[in-house]
């Protein structure tokens, strides 16, 4: 893990060493990110409700006037601020993220107020999940080998949640994650021809998977 002010490469927190190629970059969406890891549409839900309860309870008890429906108001004001400052740390945190692939090793530049590079060796890593969800985008979690350097705390958002013990990185809300998988799987193999160390495990939530089986 390196901290960096000065990027001499996209992403990277210095120069390829010789031979070394980059063999795929990129980010997170934004709105997935924004309704996966900072769960937007469950927390205006949330607020929702509590307005729905305040309007309701304001009827029951007589509205004669504006300001007797000041509860309901406030609230979806203050929901409205929280929905906005999710979607503004989402949008920070996808345009300070670059994802990197290259031929030896995956690369996760990561933070806001605090940049931070995140070097995986591609010989570290064991398995290559894969979330994927009906628009393409997905999650990849990244199983590494040996003693975890990094904490949870450290590597959220990009982290596989409920890993609290052992953090597994992972890169979040990657457009075609499919492809994006199966790139990183073969070159995993390919680094480790002989162990195979690498695979690819595809975990479809079922709404993907039956519409995948109508098209079908």
């Amino acid at each position: 893990m390196t901290e960096y002010e000065i990027e001499p490469v996209r992403g990277l927190p210095g120069m390829l060493p010789a031979g070394e190629r980059i063999l795929w970059q990129g980010a997170p969406d934004r709105r997935a990110l924004a309704r996966t890891a900072f769960h937007t549409r469950l927390v205006a839900g949330y607020f929702a409700v509590l307005v729905a309860w305040a309007t309701i309870a304001a009827a029951v008890h007589g509205v004669r006037a504006p300001g007797d429906l000041l509860g309901a108001a406030m609230t979806l004001a203050l929901g409205l601020v929280g929905v906005g400052l999710l979607h503004l740390l989402a949008w920070g945190s996808a345009r300070t993220t670059v994802y990197t692939l290259t031929d030896r090793r995956i690369v996760l530049r990561i933070g806001i107020a605090l940049p931070t590079c995140v070097n995986l060796p591609l010989g570290q890593i064991g398995a290559v999940d894969l979330a994927l969800r009906t628009d393409g985008s997905g999650d990849l979690p990244l199983a590494v080998l040996g003693i975890p350097k990094l904490g949870y705390v450290a590597l959220w958002p990009h982290a596989r949640p409920w890993r609290l013990v052992t953090p597994q990185p992972m890169l979040r809300a990657v457009p075609d994650a499919g492809a994006v998988a199966a790139l990183i799987a073969r070159t995993c193999a390919a680094a480790d021809p002989i162990g195979l160390a690498t695979k690819l495990d595809t975990r479809l939530p079922a709404r993907a998977a039956q519409d995948q089986a109508v098209a079908a």
